[in-house]
């Protein structure tokens, strides 16, 4: 979790025990007033929780503020412009998330990506995609919206072969052997790679698997010219704008690309990948 995000949501708990408190009541008996446990109460206050805007309406009209509404809720969003959680943001499926981030795509003229797990969102095809919203879709029990998730993935590709862009993606060798998919859909996707070598507006790097590296690989991300980063974890996606975040991400993915290999190289591994596949 960022540090930003933190201080943000110490913040918000500081303006709801400020209400609580001038409504002169105790963490208990607001509790009881809500219907919730005292710990809730105490979570939220010491900005170990994050509030849902249903609980800062809760909240204001339990402590008698019922104006105070409109700020709380604009606290709260102005805090997940840091931090937003999927179970949030995919509470109206997948699709609207993947044209969210096309908008990003569209304002960015450098783009620098890092996956060590699967093939990144903008290279995929639409049956890897597809394989790819059915995991995540299972395990945030989320709208069912997979085919219109694999429609808004491959407009936002359009993106790949717009003049005046420039795409500087990087993974490891191991996203080209992970089946999160069946062997036919895998040997599909990397011929798709094998095909992007050559546009003029990608430059595609694998990491071997022997490469000696800097430092360890972890969580994909996306840096956007150098004014955000967007990083995925199983929980959430953080947007980090500060300049000292942007700045960390661009030396993590310039570390990870000095071990990446390009051009013909890259082609070879995504070759030995192909034909390494299981036959059944």
């Amino acid at each position: 979790m960022s540090t930003d995000f933190q201080q943000a949501r110490v913040l918000l708990g500081t303006r709801l025990r400020e209400l609580r408190t001038a409504a002169n009541l105790t963490g208990r008996e607001l509790a009881d007033l809500l219907g919730w446990p005292q710990s809730k109460v105490s979570k939220l206050e010491t900005g170990r929780q994050t509030a849902t805007e249903g609980d800062l309406v809760a909240w204001a009209r339990g402590t008698g503020a019922p104006s105070a509404t409109a700020e709380l809720v604009v606290r709260l969003r102005n805090l997940e412009t840091h931090y937003r959680s999927w179970r949030r943001q995919l509470a109206a499926g997948h699709a609207p998330v993947q044209d969210a981030l096309r908008a990003e795509y569209e304002r960015a003229s450098v783009l620098r990506a890092w996956e060590g797990a699967m093939i990144v969102g903008v290279l995929q095809t639409p049956e890897y995609a597809r394989h790819i919203f059915t995991g995540y879709q299972l395990l945030h029990r989320s709208v069912r919206d997979v085919e219109n998730a694999v429609r808004a993935r491959v407009r936002r590709q359009e993106v790949l072969y717009a003049a005046g862009k420039k795409f500087h993606i990087v993974m490891s060798e191991a996203a080209l052997s992970t089946l999160v998919c069946p062997p036919s859909v895998m040997a599909g996707q990397l011929d798709r790679l094998a095909g992007v070598v050559g546009i003029d507006t990608v430059s595609l790097g694998i990491v071997p698997l022997r490469a000696r590296l800097k430092i360890p690989p972890a969580n994909g991300f996306w840096v956007y010219d150098e004014r955000l980063v967007i990083a995925e974890d199983w929980h959430a996606e953080l947007w980090l704008e500060e300049p000292e975040n942007v700045a960390l991400y661009l030396r993590v993915w310039q570390m990870l690309a000095e071990a990446a290999v390009f051009g013909k190289e890259a082609q070879h591994l995504i070759a030995r990948a192909r034909v390494a596949l299981p036959t059944a």
